[in-house]
């Protein structure tokens, strides 16, 4: 019996989606559970499974295409055989000489070649977007197989251990000659932006837009911690089986800040401020689609333990692309930490409808004056950006003040003072 695959929900305020990435092709037998196809929305990536043990009898929507929620998709044949099927379909086909069938191969090939070469990168699936990007390929030197010529993962895949990419460079480089080196670098592609990046994109300028951001800046020495981290990391993932790392003092610390500074964890809502009582703290993670923020719930009711191993696992499922919408969405306050890509300072920009974001950056040995003594200190700059229209400097200075001196004597965290 043929069942319609469609594409699942969508989450609120999500209007459409794109097809990301198929797994299968048609004829292909699946297995119940089965990942079939990946589907991108603004927020998430959504997996959609096999019903049942059968066969995928046709897809209807394509790699690129853009798709409505509950909207079909493919058509899957509950119990089916991929192989009987393609038996069945053998049998009803005319009985044409061998020659006429090669000439028919020779036109198609020839036609999904010539649609191919005049592809336009703007309906290359992300997948197929992020491998081209990667290897710096040029996509209309790859083969297509896919339906009308498309480009499928695939056909970039296989063209990549063929040995493609490589055939590739080392051709540019023998063309090259003795020419002068710059003669091949004014190349330039033009890849379309991901849903989710057009998504950051616009919240981001929306932002700028909407709030008024200033940021202000402090540094912490962080000697304190790195000694108490060094003392007890051993027992610490021995006892709890997870790493004890920075970030989990710094929300900890975050949260205690919050509570002295309510306006801090507001947000504005047409003409009104609406204070949260509630910390959930959004921890920016980098994932292969972009920079993601899950959310820590009740971040003030966890202890160190419990935050380091939530992180881990967004981190895990950002890079695995499982993050669902319940993990990113609401927020009363964002941390991003530019410091594991190296930032020394930064002015992190407001996740709306958030009121301020936490940026720590890099830390690193400078010289400070302690007591009048000129001594070497493990120091981070950390910034503070914030929206001016219900935040003022006093309360802007003392948030990130008090951050610091929790984060200075962490044992205040402990004691509650």
């Amino acid at each position: 019996m043929a069942i319609e695959i469609k594409v699942p929900v969508l989450p609120e305020s999500v209007a459409d989606a794109t097809i990301a990435t198929w797994h299968v092709k048609p004829g292909e037998s699946v297995s119940r559970d089965q990942n079939l196809v990946d589907i991108e929305t603004d927020k998430v990536v959504l997996e959609v499974v096999a019903p049942d043990d059968g066969v995928i009898s046709e897809i209807i929507k394509e790699e690129g295409d853009t798709v409505l929620q509950e909207e079909a998709i493919a058509k899957f044949e509950a119990g089916a055989s991929g192989d009987a099927k393609a038996d069945s379909s053998d049998d009803k086909k005319d009985d044409s000489s061998n020659e006429s069938k090669k000439d028919d191969k020779k036109e198609e090939a020839k036609s999904d070649k010539e649609e191919t070469s005049s592809a336009d990168l703007d309906v290359l699936s992300p997948a197929v977007r992020r491998l081209v990007a990667e290897h710096n390929l040029d996509p209309k030197q790859i083969p297509a197989s896919g339906k009308g010529g498309r480009l499928t993962k695939e056909d970039v895949e296989k063209f990549i251990k063929d040995g493609g990419a490589s055939a590739k460079s080392s051709e540019s480089k023998k063309d090259s000659g003795s020419a002068p080196v710059s003669a091949g670098l004014r190349e330039e592609k033009r890849v379309p932006m991901t849903r989710l990046r057009k998504r950051i994109a616009e919240r981001l300028v929306e932002a700028q837009h909407t709030a008024a951001i200033l940021t202000t800046f402090n540094d912490i020495n962080m000697k304190e911690v790195v000694e108490l981290r060094a003392r007890y990391k051993e027992q610490f993932e021995k006892v709890h089986g997870t790493r004890l790392g920075f970030m989990s003092f710094f929300v900890k610390a975050t949260v205690e800040a919050l509570k002295r500074y309510p306006a801090v964890n507001a947000s504005i809502d047409g003409d009104d401020i609406v204070y949260h009582g509630f910390y959930d703290i959004g921890v920016a993670v980098s994932s292969p689609r972009g920079l993601v923020v899950p959310v820590l719930r009740d971040a003030d009711t966890m202890s160190l333990a419990e935050i380091e191993a939530k992180i881990r696992e967004f981190g895990e499922k950002a890079r695995d692309n499982k993050l669902t919408v319940e993990d990113m969405t609401g927020g009363t306050f964002t941390i991003s930490n530019g410091g594991v890509f190296g930032s020394l300072m930064a002015t992190p920009i407001i996740n709306p409808p958030q009121s301020a974001i936490l940026g720590m950056n890099r830390m690193e040995d400078r010289p400070v004056v302690i007591n009048g003594e000129i001594v070497i200190r493990p120091m981070m700059n950390v910034a503070l950006s914030y929206d001016h229209r219900i935040i003022d400097g006093r309360e802007s200075v003392g948030f990130l003040k008090t951050i610091k001196e929790f984060i200075e004597d962490p044992a205040r965290m402990l004691l509650d003072l």
